[in-house]
Formats: C-alpha cells, structure tokens, sequence
C-alpha cells in the first residue's frame, strides 16, 4: 500500500473549524487565527514545492477562514522558498458581530519555521544554524522580512497600530528581530511568537524545581561576571533594552519544547532574583547571555541577544504534548481544549 498523504495541511481536517466566527476582543480567537496564518506559509510553501495550484491549492482556506486574503508570498532569494506572507483583513459585509471585528488588524505580515522537506531544508537549516550564531540579520531573507514589514507600515499610515506581526519557530526568531528594530524606530507592532527559540541549555526541562533555581541563580552571576570583567554593564546597552519594554509580545511556549521551554523560568527567574536580594546581578543577567557576549568581542556594536525580552505577555501550553513534533508544533495553539496559563510581565 502506498503511503497516506498527510491531512494535517487541509483546514477542514486540522483546522480550528469549530470557530462560528471570530472575536478579536478574545485572546483565544486571536491565537488561533494568528497561529492559522502562519500555518498558511507553511502551506504555501508545500503547495509550491508540490505544484498544487488552482483549486488543488491548499494554502488558501487558512486564511479565507478568518476573512483575509493573500496580499503577497515573500520568496527568499537564496532558493526560492516561500518563508512569509502578507495578508489584509476584508471583513463580510453582513458581520455577526460588528464589535467583534472591530479591533481586527489591517495587515497580518507572518513567517513559518523550519520545513525539512528537500526543496527548502538546506536554506532552512543554514538559517537556523546562523540564528545559533547570531547572524541572522545579516541574511537576505531577513532583509527582504524587514523590508516588507516597512512598506506594510507605510501603507498602513496612521493605521500602522493594527499591523501585526506572527511567527512560529525560525519564524518567530524574524518576528522579533523584526519587532525589535520597529520599536526602537517607535513603531510598536502587535507580534504573536510561537515557540519562539530560547539560544540557552534548557534548564527548564529538569524536573526538580529547586535544581533548576539553583543553576538559574548560579547562571545569572556568572553572566553578570563575564559583563562586568567585558566592561559591558553600563550604558547604551542597558538603555537599548530598557527602550523595548513598550514592545509586548505574546509569547507562547511549551515546556515539552526544548527549544522554546527556557522561557518558561526566564521572566520568574527575575523575580526569584529579587526576593533573595540579588535584583542588581538579576536585571544585568537578564539583558545579556554569555554565548552572545563572547560572540560581540572585538565588535564595536557588540552582539545583541535575540532570545531575551524586557516585557511580555507569557502564554504556556500545560496541556500533554507526547513528542517533540507535537510540543513544538504549530498546530497545537488553535485547539479548543488547550491548558493554559497566561502572565503579562514588564521590566522595571
């Protein structure tokens, strides 16, 4: 018997069909036609890389779901791949409810992660490996992300409030390179993160509690050590981040996610710094990591962690996640029986 195609890409099986209509006053309603969205670059590239055009096409019905349609498919120059896509809200004429659709966004400019399939794996991977190493800003893909999300805020005007930003894995890492450089030009975009990456070992999945307090602490005065001997603790650098903390983003992870799990002890841990008095060393671990400063020796600019936030609003699936694809998966943020706990946090 031959192979069964996979279904996860038609929305009718996989998608978030029990949705009647969306509210976007709802935080759940949001996350789950954010999360759709992006799982329509995910199925535009795979349409491209199988030809699946015209009504064989399946990438559309994920967005025209939530009354969007496709403004453009950004194809990185490298290998032609499409990594990200733009598209603008068109409300029904007869809406349910009007309020609902209200605080909809205009423009929704989203990228997909990793797809390991042949046509795009080598890009996606050396991708991911520059991540790694910081350099992902440097790349063309980046370039042409950062480019688009400019002209989207243009044409948006004195819109550009509702230009929103998503992404899911590798995705995510452009997200918020890319919601970072529009903070600090003043623009504070609406970004969603899904399993954004964590560049750090995963203390997170060691099950002892105090175990994991205890590297956190033993962790966080050695980055504070390696800044202070690097001369890197006052300053521009503190400023900068102090500067994003307008910029809150919805970061949603899993602790079954070695990649993005870290987040989950990452904004307590500040807190735990400052009940044992230790708030100073604390607040410096927080804007640094050591790989990042050891990576900026010698460079004027020095080198920005990616991974670390000054605010968020924290999103943390609890629910059983029984491998790795399904932890860190896409699909996982737009069911309806998800355990979630939520906790908005800002930097001081």
């Amino acid at each position: 018997m031959g192979k069964v195609p996979s279904q996860k890409d038609l929305f009718e099986v996989s998608g978030p069909t029990y949705l009647t209509y969306v509210n976007w006053n709802c935080p759940h309603h949001q996350r789950s036609a954010m999360a759709s969205l992006v799982q329509g670059v995910y199925v535009l590239e795979r349409d491209r890389q199988r030809n699946r055009q015209g009504p064989d096409a399946r990438a559309p019905a994920w967005w025209k779901f939530f009354n969007f349609e496709l403004r453009q498919a950004l194809v990185d120059a490298a290998d032609s791949s499409i990594f990200g896509a733009v598209y603008a809200f068109q409300p029904p004429y007869h809406l349910i409810d009007p309020a609902a659709a209200a605080s909809a966004p205009h423009y929704v400019v989203a990228f997909r992660g990793t797809v390991t399939k042949k046509a795009s794996a080598s890009r996606d991977l050396e991708l991911d490996l520059l991540l790694v190493r910081s350099g992902i800003e440097h790349t063309s893909r980046f370039r042409i992300a950062m480019q688009t999300i400019h002209d989207v805020v243009v044409a948006a005007g004195a819109g550009h409030g509702r230009v929103w930003l998503a992404g899911h894995s590798l995705g995510s890492a452009i997200s918020t390179l890319a919601g970072k450089t529009m903070a600090r030009a003043g623009v504070v975009l609406t970004t969603f993160l899904f399993n954004a990456p964590f560049l750090s070992a995963p203390v997170e999945r060691i099950p002892h509690k105090k175990v994991k307090q205890g590297i956190r602490i033993a962790k966080s005065f050695v980055t504070a050590g390696v800044v202070t001997v690097l001369h890197k603790s006052g300053g521009s650098s503190d400023e900068a981040f102090a500067a994003l903390a307008r910029w809150v983003p919805n970061l949603l992870v899993n602790p079954a996610d070695p990649i993005s799990a870290e987040y989950v002890g990452y904004f307590d841990h500040r807190k735990k710094m400052e009940d044992i008095g230790a708030g100073a060393v604390g607040r410096l671990a927080t804007r640094h990591s050591v790989k990042d400063l050891l990576l900026g020796i010698g460079k004027p600019e020095g080198c920005e962690p990616l991974h670390l936030f000054p605010s968020a609003v924290l999103t943390v699936n609890r629910g059983p996640s029984p491998d790795f694809k399904s932890a860190h998966g896409i699909h996982q943020w737009w069911r309806p029986d998800l355990a979630l706990e939520c906790r908005a946090y800002s930097y001081a």
